[in-house]
């Protein structure tokens, strides 16, 4: 999907009061991830949309929506493990060209990943692939970290 920069805007606008109303404090966690996949999957379609949970040293395979994906990515490892290991966004425009990448599926050709904080630490990271190259940019970052920030509040 083609957007220009006031339409990702708009739609991220619209998207983020998606979010806000279907999360839910009496719900658990696990549902809220879930659904912020869901809302942010069927916004944008992109190939793959997911959460990793922080499980130790590595980050386990959680909600997502798109293909079959990587159940386990240590820590500093790939792109999220990447993101994990230095508590920032990482925009990759092309994987390719990302050392260390992982690829789960060869159909990925530029990523985001988000990391999800929880009282100061990393519990979680948001990650999305396009099959598109120059996907993503800090628009996506700037309201990705909102979305996140609603979820573990």
């Amino acid at each position: 999907m083609s957007l220009s920069q006031a339409e990702k805007h708009a739609l991220y606008q619209s998207l983020v009061k998606q979010i806000a109303a279907l999360i839910d404090p009496n719900a658990s966690e696990l549902s809220n991830y879930a659904n912020v996949c869901a809302a942010i999957q069927t916004a944008f379609k992109h190939w793959w949309c997911g959460f990793y949970f922080v499980n130790g040293e590595r980050l386990t395979l959680g909600p997502f929506q798109g293909p079959v994906a990587c159940t386990s990515i240590g820590f500093n490892k790939g792109v999220c493990g990447t993101a994990w290991a230095k508590a920032h966004s990482i925009i990759v425009p092309n994987v390719h060209e990302f050392e260390g990448h992982i690829a789960c599926s060869s159909e990925s050709n530029s990523e985001i990943v988000v990391p999800v904080f929880k009282q100061g630490t990393i519990v979680a990271v948001l990650d999305i692939d396009s099959i598109y190259f120059n996907t993503f940019d800090e628009v996506d970052a700037l309201y990705l970290e909102q979305i996140v920030a609603m979820i573990n509040v």
